[in-house]
C-alpha cells in the first residue's frame, strides 16, 4: 500500500515508489527575501544558507535514493535575478548525488532552461508508481488523479491557534484525506477512479505565507480545494492530530 511518511518536525515526507525512497518536498521559494524587500519593502536578511543547510541536513538524514520537489523552488515568477539564480545553483551543488526531480510550479518560470543536474517535469505533475505528484497550482493530469496518493504543493497550509493568553501563533501544517470524486470526474468523466488519499505538504520556506485553513474568509489558492478535498485533517509538523481542520 503506498504511503507518504512525513519526516518529524521537518516539512517534509518519504515515499517508497519501487525500489527507491523518494524525499519530497514542497515550495522551497528561493530567493523570496528580494521579493519581500521589493514587493511589500520587508528587508529581511536572506536565509539562503540556513534554507540549503536544512535541505542538505534532511538528505543526509533520510538517505533518499530521489528528492522531489512538489514546485517552487524559485520564487520570482519571470527569469530569476543573480541572488536568486546564485541560491539554487548553491543548493543543487550542495546536495549528495542523488537524482533531483523538480515538478514544475507556478513560480518556477524557464527553470529548465538553466537549473544544472535537475530533472523538471511539467506543471500538471508526474505519476511515479503509486503516487501521483503535482504543484497545485492547475488541475492534475489524469494520470496523476489515478493514483493510490495524490501529492501537492501549492497552498502552503497553516492554522492559527489561541493561546490561553489571548494571543495566537501561526504554524505549518500537513492536510490529509480521501479525494472528493466529483471535481475531478466533472472535469474527467472517464477517469480511473481509485479513491486517493490527498496530502497537501507544508511549505519547507516559512516565509512563505500561506492559507490559514481556520480562519473566516481565507481562500484556498487551488483550483480544485477545497471541494476537492471530502474531509481533512490537519497535522503539524512534529505529528500533533489536530482532527477536522474546520473545526481547529
Amino acid at each position: 500500500m503506498a504511503t507518504l511518511e512525513p519526516v518529524p518536525d521537518a516539512p517534509a515526507a518519504t515515499a517508497r515508489i519501487g525500489d527507491e525512497r523518494t524525499l519530497v518536498v514542497a515550495d522551497y521559494h528561493a530567493g523570496i527575501e528580494v521579493a519581500l524587500a521589493i514587493e511589500r519593502g520587508i528587508e529581511i536578511e536572506s536565509r539562503a544558507d540556513q534554507r540549503r543547510e536544512r535541505l542538505v541536513e534532511l538528505v543526509e538524514r533520510t538517505v533518499p535514493d530521489r528528492l522531489l520537489v512538489l514546485g517552487d523552488l524559485m520564487h520570482s515568477i519571470g527569469d530569476p535575478g543573480g541572488r536568486e539564480r546564485d541560491e539554487i545553483e548553491a543548493l543543487v551543488e550542495a546536495l549528495p548525488d542523488v537524482p533531483i526531480t523538480l515538478v514544475k510550479g507556478n513560480h518556477d518560470g524557464a527553470i529548465e532552461d538553466w537549473v544544472p543536474r535537475v530533472e523538471v517535469t511539467d506543471g500538471t505533475g508526474v505519476r511515479l508508481g503509486e503516487f501521483g505528484f503535482a504543484h497545485g497550482h492547475t488541475w492534475p493530469a489524469p494520470e496523476v488523479v489515478e493514483a493510490d496518493v495524490v501529492c501537492v504543493g501549492h497552498e502552503h497550509p497553516q492554522v492559527r491557534l489561541a493561546d490561553e493568553v489571548g494571543g495566537s501563533r501561526v504554524e505549518r501544517i500537513w492536510l490529509r484525506g480521501p479525494m472528493a470524486r466529483e471535481p475531478f470526474v466533472e472535469r474527467d468523466p472517464d477517469l480511473e477512479w481509485s479513491t486517493p488519499e490527498l496530502v497537501v505538504l507544508p511549505a519547507f520556506n516559512e516565509l512563505a505565507g500561506g492559507t490559514w485553513v481556520n480562519v473566516e474568509g481565507q481562500e484556498f489558492l487551488a483550483p480544485f480545494l477545497p471541494a476537492g478535498l471530502a474531509s481533512g485533517e490537519a497535522f503539524l509538523l512534529d505529528g500533533t492530530r489536530l482532527g477536522d481542520y474546520r473545526s481547529v
